[in-house]
């Protein structure tokens, strides 16, 4: 699959594989779950993607272009390893797009970067999915792979966001004395959106709430970290009574969450 995409914070997505396995909260009511069943599919095959299917978006993309990778699976699952290096061979060719790369498998990251990655490149962001605190576990794996392979441009999606985040976590200085680091101080980026789906059936929604975005957007602001608010979600559009559920206008938002930046920190082709 790849398409021009409708996802207002990339200009295209590209599935080198489709099909997925749930790991997290985040998942249970996916919407690659929900299309894959209603197209008569099992969503937990993980299947690749034909090469001449890629090449129709690489055709339509231009330089500086964003593309969303793996929007339907996930670009570092075990399942996919046999095609992985055929795909950082697309990434590689194209290194005037920029590749966002989105994943609740952080722990895999490091194994599965390109023999020839080196000082890292360019073209690459690499981003964890974030839901509720219980997953920051995730960012802090991030941070600790963005000092050493050299991963430019870091990212967090909390979306769908399942309940407050702090950002902010103990650490220690020297002698044991404890402080409080914030984990944002090595993110270049933050998404945030509420959950989309239907008030009955298999594929519903979760409760987002005003505050909790709120408080992810004075985080950013604290730590200077760009932050994207794609949408409010189901729950919340409803709530305010917004006519595009999905974020497409967002002079419907609450003025202080009417926010979206993009990552300017090392010189993407953005």
């Amino acid at each position: 699959m790849a398409e021009n995409s409708k996802i207002q914070w990339t200009d295209h997505t590209v599935n080198f594989w489709t099909g997925c396995k749930k790991v997290s909260p985040g998942c249970k009511f996916c919407y690659m779950f929900r299309d894959q069943e209603r197209y008569g599919k099992e969503p937990t095959d993980v299947l690749q993607v034909a090469q001449k299917t890629i090449n129709k978006v690489l055709k339509q993309a231009k330089p500086g272009d964003k593309i969303f990778t793996c929007s339907w699976s996930d670009f570092f699952i075990e399942e996919a390893d046999e095609w992985r290096a055929w795909a950082w061979g697309i990434i590689r060719d194209n290194p005037h797009l920029n590749w966002q790369i989105l994943t609740k498998r952080p722990e895999r990251i490091a194994e599965n970067l390109p023999p020839d990655w080196g000082d890292g490149w360019q073209q690459v962001w690499i981003g964890v999915s974030v839901e509720t605190g219980k997953q920051l576990h995730r960012v802090k794996t991030l941070i600790e792979l963005a000092a050493f392979p050299g991963i430019k441009t870091t990212f967090i999606s909390a979306e769908p966001l399942l309940g407050p985040l702090e950002f902010d976590v103990n650490g220690r200085k020297d002698k044991n004395e404890p402080y409080i680091i914030s984990l944002l101080d090595g993110i270049d980026w933050v998404i945030v959106g509420g959950e989309s789906g239907n008030d009955n059936g298999d594929w519903r929604y979760r409760p987002n709430q005003v505050a909790w975005m709120l408080r992810i957007v004075e985080q950013c602001n604290q730590s200077n970290t760009p932050v994207f608010v794609k949408q409010m979600g189901t729950h919340l559009a409803q709530q305010l009574k917004l006519k595009d559920r999905h974020g497409g206008d967002i002079s419907e938002f609450p003025c202080s969450l009417q926010i979206r930046q993009f990552p300017q920190t090392h010189g993407q082709n953005i």
